[in-house]
């Protein structure tokens, strides 16, 4: 039967949805006469048309047919029944594909397959074709069908009666789309490759065809109008493959085109040659030959346009506006293929109308393929030649695009722009490139690199248009000159090293051009020099390209687009090298140069500024010339004692002054005080010792101590100065043979210059205070116990030791400036200024980590840090200090808003917290017990004895577990710390006698509350300990509470002792505590050991009382490192009795422990095997040093093990009476063995 042509082949006159652009109202067919360039085209309507809209309702895919009926599936009729379920999830591999089992298709299986040539393939089913086109044709069409996903075969049967539409109509049915997947939207290696080879066979399908088979009227024909009609199907799959193909189609068409094109001119050159013969030399034959030819080559020409023409019309004019990007960008990369190939029929503006106007495209890869296009048609002057029209026209888009916000994209556009810069005629304006410069700062180094290429090609290339050799040193003399014209009269940006990234794959070896730029900048002659602003902005041009070239680096900001190559890497080495040769000789003599300048200006900086940053600036870079290694610092040594001198004359000059009248103008107060600042500030980085400054500053602050009279602005200076001058007093001393009067000299001076900073601790002024304070830290930390080690034992005389009266001090200075000043009235009304709270915050912070320093270096007692822990969960200041009452809006339970404290302070007490448990574990959890007894005892004073139901009693529990979570971790080591915290909390809660009235408790009662948040960290044994000594101290005391309303806070307490299994069935009316039952449940037996500890596993130490004094004045001296631990004088012969009684009876509970926990510390003995401890302290730590709370210990990330030390002042954990010792190991991953749970006994040491 004859083939079905589509309407597009036949006719051209009934296609439907042409364009009005830039050329005629619809576009001419390839090759036609009207569209050549040149012609007068009528302006679009609209300019720029709506992309993402479709037409006549074709190009949308949310309009299915929902009326459709789905036929039932049919049994297939031949082969194997698949193994496969009918119905898959959707997967990246193409699986949800299938959803029956069709007929193998030759075509789709070999090419997904890849095992065999696309040409073989082609070639075998060429052969088909040739034998049976039908049959070859419906091969050819169910491998298309097959590539949508589609399983859907189409039949002879439906091949010959049934219409285009309605084959698509029953495919379409039988798609049964399980996901939205098909071949083509799949990004995996496979499917990649599978959608490469299926353009390379429908491009090969023509290519082999195109001599016979594509003429005979039928496969293109019938191929075409299937394409088309599944290019308008709603299914996206139908529309994406077959568009697809339908444009790889065309690219081969247009290739048999050009071939066709060429074989007609080599025709008419023959028939023209042999017609220029004389009439007895023609060839009648030969030229009839050459007609005949000519003739069939027209009508090859005819066809194929008429196909591409079909093609066109029928399917690119209706998809270039799909809704889908992947289908526009598929139109948009083929067209500029085929104007690239084919320029005399398609470079016309009626084909360039279709890429100007997808250039406003929403979508990325849209854009991106329509800049692609048009860079292969600038490429070269011929084409671009032809494009006047449509660059006269989009050029501004073009331009524009410059800033798209996709950075892929706006590198083609720069890189299209270049192209436009380098092969077309003053397209592009001074304007338009002023778009385009700005952007070599960007922070893609892509885009910038680009960029600098379209600079260097337009301003900076010295080359450009001369067309001769560059010259190495004239060249590039020029091409320096014109880099810091651009440079300077950049007013956008000043980064030199951006700059010169951008231009360094382009103009690379020009930067790297180091005579030359050593040559410029050591001309001194006024023509061929360079003025001080070049010469600056070529310094800079000039570290940033040795920067670049010695690190291969590039700037801050921006990412190597890849890793160096180890040719990279060598040729880089090599420049290092050679730039070392280059510069080093040429070093000395810019330093000589310009020395001189540098240093006046620097020494005219210090005597006209008085800005703190930028005499401190001024300052080392002075520091820096003056180095000693430095050839030149002899001219730095002269200019800054020149310095000195004259800052030193000033002073002495205005101190006498001062001390001798009776009052002072603002003149002279405003010169004393920038005089001093200068001295200070200077002082900071050079020693001015020789210049007697110390005597005089001790005047003035006598003075202001005095008398009152001198201003802060002069006292602030002063006292800096004084410390400077100490400390580099100790800076000169030897550290052995120190003669004995310099030692007393600077002992005196420290104290004298530490008394008059104690005293200024009170001043008015909040500067001077606050400078006295920190100067008091830094001295007291420089001159603390640490001062004689390390080999320094002859400065062992000037160890300075505060005395309690300045412990105190600095404690209230610390609770009065620090944490009662976040919610004094006037912070709360200075607050609308951010800048300055944050300055004040960080000042503040200052205090703190001075104050926490020499807690953290044995300077101050350890129990000096009770005052700052308080403070770790505190909403900020009393109720009193703080009106707003911000503690009323954070709840008991609401633990995760931070306090202000905790956000101003956190980092700063936790490491403080960490560092002190380092130190002594033990005085470290007494401090800790400090701090929470502190806040009980205001509490109480505050509020009375009803203080179980207070806000700020809730505050104290949170701060209590949160102290908790730091025991989270080694157990074992944590152990005679935290039971001296129970024991000594109890102690407390039952120190107070109880109020008036029978029945009442005492007044410390409720710090059990506060103490039962340490009970989870407990050992079992440890609990029932307590209960025991809880029971014992309540008898004694002999405070009954009611048998029918117990004692609430005493039952908490209680019931966080009992074991978890207990709490349910314990009597809650009971008054008085009971050591827990033995354990009845069946566990595996041990024989018990022999022999029992001798020794109580209470620590020795005892806890004063608290009082609401100062820190320091609230626990008497810490016991001497020497003296070994003792027996607490108030502990109870009983106690220790007890002790040795629970050790004897929880021996299954210590078994039983294991045995429950042996999953939890299977997950955990990975982290604590690599604890830093010692040899004989890791093989008898127990177990339960590996148990932790894992939740407690993920939030706030206590201690690493890998950095625990045991100090000289701590007992390790390895001293306890008790040992335990196991009998079997279990093994652990990589071969190692630990102790098994499974045999644990207890020894006595």
């Amino acid at each position: 039967m004859p083939p079905r042509r589509s309407a597009h082949v036949q006719g051209a006159s009934s296609s439907s949805g042409s364009s009005a652009g830039l050329g005629t109202g619809s576009s001419p067919a390839p090759g036609s006469a009207g569209a050549r360039s040149g012609s007068s085209p009528s302006p679009p309507a609209p300019d720029s048309p709506d992309l993402s809209s479709g037409d006549s309702g074709s190009d949308f895919e949310d309009v299915l047919r929902l009326h459709r009926k789905r036929r039932p599936r049919r049994a297939q009729s031949r082969g194997p029944v698949s193994k496969r379920p009918r119905r898959r999830e959707p997967s990246g591999d193409g699986s949800s594909l299938a959803v029956s089992n069709p007929e193998q298709n030759t075509l789709f299986e070999a090419v997904r397959s890849a095992k065999i040539a696309v040409e073989t393939v082609v070639d075998d089913w060429l052969e088909t074709y040739k034998q049976d086109r039908e049959t070859g044709f419906l091969e050819l069409v169910n491998f298309i069908i097959r590539s949508c996903g589609c399983r859907g075969v189409v039949t002879l049967k439906m091949f010959r009666h049934l219409q285009n539409s309605e084959i698509i109509q029953q495919l379409t049915e039988k798609f049964e789309e399980d996901s939205a997947e098909y071949p083509l939207s799949l990004g995996t290696q496979p499917w990649r490759r599978f959608r490469a080879a299926f353009c390379e066979l429908v491009a090969a399908v023509v290519r082999q065809c195109q001599y016979s088979v594509v003429y005979d009227e039928f496969l293109m024909d019938a191929l075409i109008s299937l394409l088309t009609g599944l290019s308008d199907s709603q299914v996206r799959a139908f529309r994406h493959t077959s568009t697809l193909a339908a444009m790889k189609l065309m690219t081969a068409l247009v290739n048999v085109a050009l071939g066709v094109s060429l074989h007609q001119e080599n025709n008419q050159r023959q028939y023209e040659a042999e017609r220029s013969k004389g009439p007895g030399r023609q060839a009648t034959d030969k030229l009839e030959a050459l007609l005949e030819k000519r003739r069939e080559l027209q009508e090859q020409q005819e066809e194929i346009e008429n196909m591409m023409n079909a093609i066109f019309k029928g399917i690119f004019v209706h998809r270039y506006r799909d809704v889908v990007p992947e289908i526009r960008a598929i139109c948009m990369e083929e067209l500029g293929t085929w104007m690239k190939s084919y320029t005399a029929s398609f470079l016309t503006d009626g084909y360039l109308k279709y890429i100007g106007w997808t250039l406003h495209d929403k979508q990325r890869e849209v854009r991106l393929q329509c800049v692609k296009a048009l860079q292969g048609l600038y490429c070269h002057r011929d084409t671009a030649a032809h494009m006047e029209l449509f660059t006269s026209r989009f050029k501004t888009r073009m331009v524009s695009m410059v800033l798209d916000k996709e950075p892929d994209v706006a590198v083609e556009v720069v890189k299209l722009l270049t192209l436009m810069l380098e092969n077309t005629e003053e397209v592009l304006t001074e304007e338009d490139c002023q778009s385009v410069y700005p952007v070599v700062y960007v922070s893609s180094r892509a885009l910038a690199s680009a960029a600098g290429l379209f600079l260097y090609r337009r301003l900076l290339d010295p080359q450009r248009g001369a067309g001769r050799e560059p010259s190495r040193d004239g060249d590039n003399r020029t091409f320096f000159r014109l880099l810091l014209a651009f440079f300077i009269e950049s007013e956008l940006h000043e980064h030199a090293a951006y700059l010169v990234d951008s231009l360094w794959d382009c103009a690379g070896p020009r930067l790297r051009d180091w005579e030359t730029i050593s040559t410029l900048l050591l001309e001194e002659s006024p023509t061929k020099g360079l003025a001080d602003r070049q010469e600056k902005a070529l310094v800079e041009i000039l570290a940033a390209s040795v920067v670049q070239a010695a690190e291969g680096q590039p700037p801050v900001g921006r990412s190597l687009a890849k890793k160096p190559s180890a040719r990279e890497r060598k040729a880089q080495a090599e420049e290092r090298t050679r730039l070392t040769h280059c510069l080093i000789p040429a070093l000395p003599q810019l330093l000589a140069k310009h020395l001189e300048l540098v240093l006046g200006q620097l020494q005219e900086v210090v005597e006209k500024h008085t800005g703190q940053a930028v005499l401190e600036a001024a300052c080392r870079a002075l520091h820096a010339l003056c180095d000693p290694e430095l050839t030149l610092h002899g001219r730095g040594d002269l200019v800054r004692s020149r310095l000195a001198d004259q800052l030193a004359d000033k002073f002495h000059q205005e101190v006498t002054e001062l001390l001798q009248a009776s009052s002072l103008d603002e003149e002279e107060v405003y010169s004393m005080a920038a005089t001093l600042k200068r001295i200070s500030i200077l002082f900071n980085a050079h020693d001015l010792t020789p210049w007697q400054l110390f005597e005089p500053c001790t005047q003035l602050l006598q003075r202001a101590l005095d008398t009152g009279e001198v201003p802060p602005q002069v006292l602030v200076p002063a006292i800096t100065c004084l410390h400077f001058h100490i400390l580099w007093e100790l800076s000169r001393l030897p550290s052995t043979d120190v003669p004995q009067e310099q030692l007393q000299s600077l002992k005196t001076r420290v104290t004298s210059f530490c008394s008059l900073c104690q005293s200024c601790l009170s001043d008015v002024d909040a500067g001077v205070r606050e400078q006295a304070f920190m100067v008091l830290s830094d001295l007291l930390l420089v001159f603390g116990p640490q001062l004689p080690r390390d080999g320094r034992e002859a400065l062992a005389p000037l160890v300075l030791l505060p005395d309690a009266g300045l412990q105190s001090q600095l404690a209230a200075f610390l609770m009065d400036h620090v944490f009662h000043h976040a919610c004094s009235h006037e912070e709360l009304s200075a607050m609308e200024d951010s800048e300055n709270h944050i300055e004040e915050l960080h000042q503040r912070r200052v205090l703190l980590a001075g104050f926490c320093k020499l807690i953290i270096y044995d300077v101050l007692e350890l129990s000096a840090a009770s005052d700052v822990f308080k403070h770790y969960a505190k909403v900020g200041g009393t109720q009193e200090a703080c009106p707003a009452g911000p503690a009323t809006a954070w709840g008991h339970q609401a633990l995760s808003p931070p306090p202000q404290f905790y956000s101003d302070y956190g980092d700063i007490i936790k490491e403080t917290l960490n560092c002190t448990r380092q130190i002594d574990r033990q005085q470290w959890a007494r401090t800790l017990l400090l701090s929470l007894q502190q806040l009980m005892t205001e509490l109480l004073l505050q509020q009375g004895p009803e203080i179980r139901a207070a806000e700020a009693f809730l505050e104290i529990r949170d701060l209590a577990r949160r102290f908790s979570l730091l025991f989270s971790l080694q157990q074992l080591r944590n152990r005679p710390a935290l039971l001296s915290m129970h024991k000594e909390g109890i102690q407390f809660a039952f120190q107070e006698p109880p109020g008036p009235g029978p029945g009442l408790p005492p007044l410390n009662l409720p710090f059990l509350e506060v103490l039962s948040e340490f009970s989870p960290r407990l050992l079992r044994p440890d609990k029932a300990l307590l209960l025991a000594y809880l029971e014992k101290i309540y008898q004694e005391q002999r405070w009954l509470a009611p048998q029918d309303v117990p004692w609430p806070s005493l039952v908490t307490y209680r019931n966080s002792l009992q074991p978890q299994e207990e709490r349910g069935s314990v009597n809650s009316h009971s008054t008085a505590p009971r050591p827990p039952p033995g354990s009845a449940a069946k566990r595996p037996r041990i024989d018990a050991p022999s022999e029992h500890p001798d020794s109580s596993p209470w620590p020795s130490s005892r806890l004063p009382s608290p009082a609401l004094t100062s820190t320091v004045l609230r626990g008497g001296p810490r016991p001497p490192l020497t003296r070994p631990p003792a027996r607490d004088p108030g502990s109870d012969p009983g106690l220790l009795q007890s002790s040795s009684l629970s050790h004897r009876r929880s021996g299954v509970n210590r078994l039983s422990l294991m045995v429950e926990e042996e999953e939890e510390e299977m997950m955990i003995e990975e982290e604590s095997s690599e604890e830093d401890t010692p040899e004989q302290d890791r093989t008898l730590l127990a177990p339960e040093d590996q148990l932790r709370d894992l939740f407690d210990s993920t939030i706030l990330g206590i201690e690493d093990p890998s950095t625990h030390r045991t100090s000289e002042r701590g007992t390790p954990a390895a001293q306890s009476s008790s040992v335990p010792v196991y009998c079997c190991y279990k093994p652990k991953s990589r071969g190692a063995w630990l102790p098994g749970p499974c045999c644990l006994v207890m020894v006595n040491k």
